[in-house]
């Protein structure tokens, strides 16, 4: 592809963008076109995947235990060491000191993250489910009121349907 081609097609793509006054969705028609609110579970919840938040949230509390136990395995020794050196008048103490210091601040800092992600993992899932539920009664609800007041659901004038049956003692007008 030659370049004036290439920046052709960007000019053609960007026009047709500007050019565009409307808004898009992501979505297939249910094929009746465009008509009232759907029930919620008629075409398609909110989904949430708990599956790949649990297995993000597992792996970052399973490295933080791994951290924990293997990566801190050096941290005494060296310091021990370091502490021999500088007292026997070595400057390498002093720099091994700081290495190991170095270590354990950015060990810290991965473990802090590792468990943040953990947590941050377990709190969405929870929260995910718990807006699903919330978002599904209000669609509910909504449904249901919008029904109510529908007139397309009855001739007007008459009485709707979503009431239910008249009580015997009454006429239907």
């Amino acid at each position: 592809m030659a370049w004036d081609e290439w920046e052709q097609l960007k000019a053609e793509a960007l026009q047709r963008q500007q050019g565009s006054t409307h808004m898009q969705l992501n979505q297939l028609d249910g094929g009746a076109g465009s008509g009232g609110p759907s029930l919620p579970g008629k075409y398609g919840d909110l989904k949430v995947s708990n599956d790949g938040l649990t297995k993000i949230g597992k792996a970052a509390h399973e490295l933080y235990d791994r951290l924990w136990g293997e990566a801190r395995v050096a941290v005494p020794s060296s310091d021990l060491a370091a502490a021999d050196l500088s007292k026997q008048g070595f400057a390498l103490g002093a720099g091994l000191e700081h290495v190991s210091n170095r270590w354990e601040e950015q060990l810290k800092s991965l473990m802090d993250a590792c468990a943040h992600i953990s947590n941050h993992m377990r709190v969405t899932k929870k929260l995910h489910v718990g807006d699903e539920g919330y978002i599904q009664r209000r669609m509910s609800s909504i449904a249901a009121l919008d029904a109510g007041f529908d007139e397309r659901v009855g001739a007007p004038g008459k009485k709707n349907k979503i009431y239910g049956e008249q009580s015997k003692g009454t006429k239907e007008e």
